[in-house]
C-alpha cells in the first residue's frame, strides 16, 4: 500500500511539476519569451486543441463544398440533376406507353384493317362495297339517269324550289340512332348520331376536303365542299382518314367515330349539313332510316 502512494506521489508530482520554456536571443542572450508548462498543461492544452480541430475539420467538410472532393461524396447540385433526370424519364416512359397504346388502337383503321361484328373487315372493302358498280348492273346510260331521278324525288319530299336547288344526292354518314335532332331554335345546327366508336364516317357526297384538324371543342373536325355551294361537317370523330385538299367520293370512308372534344358526350357523329351560308336540316336531304 505504501508503495503504491508512492509510485501515484511520483506520477502527480511529474505531471504537475513546472518547467520553463525560454526564447533567449542568440547573439545577446536577451530573453525574448518566457513559458512555464507543466506536463498536465501540455495534455490537456493538446487534448483540447484536438478536439477543435477535429470538430472544425468535419463541420467544414460537411457544410461546405469541399466535401466533393472526397471520394465517394457527389456534389449537391449531380442529386437534384440525378433526381430530375429520374422522374423526366419515368414520365417520357409513361408518355411512350400512352402513345404505343394510341398507335396499337388507331392501328386498324389506317391499316384498313376494322375489327368487330361487322362482316366488312377493311375501309377499302367498305369503300368498294359502297360504290355502284353499273358493269355488273348490265345497266344503260337511260336505265342510270332514270334511277338517279327516282332516288331524287323518294329523298328529297321538298318544294319544287329546293328540288330545282338540290340537284346532287346525299347518302347517310353513318348508321345509327339519333340521339338529338336539328333545332334551329335551339341553335343546334345539327344532327347527333349515335354510333359504335370506330364505325367508319362515310362521305355524304362528292367533294373536296377544306379542314381537317383538331379542334379543342369538337376534336376531330372535317369539312367537306359539294357542288352546289353544299358543305357537310362532321365533328367528335376519333381519328381522320383524310386531309385538307383530298379528293372524295360518294360513301368513300372519312373518318372514324369517336368521342373526342370538350363539348362530346359519348360515341356519336354530330353532322351539319350547310347550304350558301346557312345551316339546313339533313333529314330534308338525307335518309337517315
Amino acid at each position: 500500500m505504501a508503495e503504491n502512494k508512492k509510485k501515484k506521489g511520483r506520477l502527480k508530482q511529474k505531471l504537475t511539476n513546472k518547467y520553463r520554456l525560454v526564447v533567449l536571443n542568440e547573439n545577446t542572450f536577451e530573453e525574448r519569451f518566457a513559458l512555464k508548462l507543466s506536463r498536465l498543461n501540455v495534455f490537456v492544452f493538446g487534448g483540447i486543441f484536438s478536439v477543435i480541430l477535429i470538430v472544425g475539420t468535419i463541420l467544414l467538410i460537411a457544410f461546405t463544398p469541399i466535401k466533393e472532393y472526397i471520394p465517394g461524396y457527389s456534389s449537391t447540385q449531380l442529386k437534384k440533376d440525378a433526381a430530375r433526370l429520374t422522374f423526366e424519364s419515368d414520365s417520357l416512359k409513361n408518355r411512350l406507353s400512352v402513345i404505343e397504346n394510341y398507335t396499337k388502337a388507331i392501328r386498324p383503321i389506317l391499316t384498313g384493317e376494322v375489327v368487330g361484328d361487322d362482316p366488312i373487315d377493311s375501309i377499302q372493302d367498305l369503300n368498294r362495297r359502297t360504290q355502284i358498280d353499273e358493269t355488273k348492273l348490265n345497266a344503260t346510260r337511260q336505265d342510270s339517269l332514270f334511277r338517279e331521278k327516282i332516288e331524287s324525288k323518294d329523298r328529297f319530299p321538298l318544294s319544287d324550289e329546293l328540288q330545282n336547288k338540290a340537284k346532287i344526292v346525299f347518302f347517310a354518314p353513318i348508321s345509327g340512332s339519333i340521339s338529338q335532332a336539328f333545332n334551329a331554335e335551339n341553335k343546334h345546327f345539327a344532327l347527333d348520331i349515335v354510333a359504335k366508336t370506330g364505325t367508319p364516317v362515310k362521305a355524304v357526297a362528292d367533294g373536296t376536303v377544306i379542314f381537317a384538324e383538331w379542334t379543342a371543342e369538337t376534336g376531330y373536325v372535317i369539312l367537306i365542299k359539294h357542288a352546289n355551294n353544299f358543305i357537310s361537317v362532321y365533328k367528335h370523330n376519333g381519328t381522320l382518314l383524310k386531309q385538307q385538299g383530298d379528293l372524295v367520293k360518294s360513301g368513300e370512308a372519312i373518318a372514324s367515330v369517336g368521342s373526342t372534344g370538350e363539348l362530346t358526350t359519348g360515341p356519336h357523329l354530330h353532322f351539319e349539313l350547310w347550304s350558301d351560308g346557312y345551316a339546313v336540316n339533313p333529314t330534308n336531304y338525307i335518309d337517315f332510316e
